[in-house]
């Protein structure tokens, strides 16, 4: 069985026993969390689809860990007019493990 299931902006596949990281949560870890905004269902040949969500669809998973992601180099640059920015980012991101689907 897996869902596609919407979360900090973006959409994620998921199946039972996978782990992901998705945007930051507000969860410790160890908690559970749920994701309701479940767009599709699908098991074998049979697929259930939302308009855009699917009505009493949820997936749950528990928190691992929180991290922060490789760094990323910000770079403006003009040529000849004494102009350079330099910055750095780390997303912050929740890895999660599914536990169960229901839909």
């Amino acid at each position: 069985m897996f869902a596609v299931i919407q979360t900090g902006g973006k959409q994620y596949r998921v199946s039972e026993g996978s782990v992901l990281r998705i945007e930051k949560l507000p969860a410790d870890a160890g908690a559970t969390v749920e994701f309701g905004e479940v767009l599709l269902v699908g098991q074998g040949d049979s697929i259930k689809l939302g308009k855009p969500f699917l009505a009493g669809a949820k997936v749950t998973a528990t928190v691992q860990s929180h991290g922060k992601a490789a760094k990323v180099r910000i770079v403006k640059f003009r040529r000849r007019k004494h102009y350079l920015r330099q910055k750095n980012h780390r997303q912050p991101f929740t890895e999660v493990k599914v536990t169960g689907i229901v839909g």
